[in-house]
């Protein structure tokens, strides 16, 4: 199974950037898009100066529980600047997504709860809700974190989407907020954690 068959098997519709698109940015941008994979893993990131953003972190179900995912996030972490992502909020009836949120609380991540995210799919034109997640080793604030992210849309996840899909993303200033604090979707896990 090649890389984006494993992706594709495992992040839902909405959250997919097409095939053409990711070899696109792979091709283009090679200066900050960058793919890592292994016979368990697929690890596609972004690195800018000032961060980077996980556009896709995948662990076989084999490699589970063996400290891969943990490898990989260190191995963003030691850049030594702010590690980004973007991750579902717990939906009960998928168990994958409080295991995540459970990886990520584990791993020192923190919930930028400042920061609306609602991206709208060209595959389904379902609208998704998506939550940031960080990780600074320098105590970056939200409105940083949200400035990554706004570059972020802009650069990555919008590139060449009229050429790719037919028509455009949403324009940033409808997909991205930056709000009054709202719930900590890692406080259940957080103090689970510290015990």
């Amino acid at each position: 199974m090649n890389w984006y068959e494993k992706l594709n098997q495992y992040f839902p519709i909405e959250e997919m950037k097409a095939k053409e698109q990711i070899e696109v940015l792979l091709a283009e941008r090679s200066d900050v898009y960058h793919k890592d994979e292994g016979p368990n893993h697929v690890l596609i990131y972004v690195e800018f100066d000032g961060f980077v953003f996980v556009d896709y972190l995948f662990v076989s179900k084999d490699a589970r529980g063996q400290g891969l995912g943990r490898k990989l996030i260190d191995k963003l972490k030691s850049k030594n600047k702010p590690v980004i992502l973007e991750v579902e909020p717990v939906q009960y009836d998928d168990t994958d997504t409080e295991k995540r949120l459970r990886f990520y609380a584990r791993e020192e991540f923190r919930h930028a709860s400042k920061i609306g995210y609602r991206r709208r799919s060209l595959a389904t034109g379902r609208e998704t809700i998506m939550e940031i997640l960080y990780w600074s080793p320098t105590g970056e604030d939200e409105e940083s974190i949200y400035e990554a992210m706004v570059q972020t849309y802009r650069d990555i996840h919008k590139y060449k989407d009229k050429e790719i899909y037919g028509a455009p993303f949403a324009p940033v200033d409808e997909t991205l907020s930056f709000e009054e604090k709202r719930e900590n979707i890692l406080e259940p896990f957080e103090s689970s954690e510290k015990v």
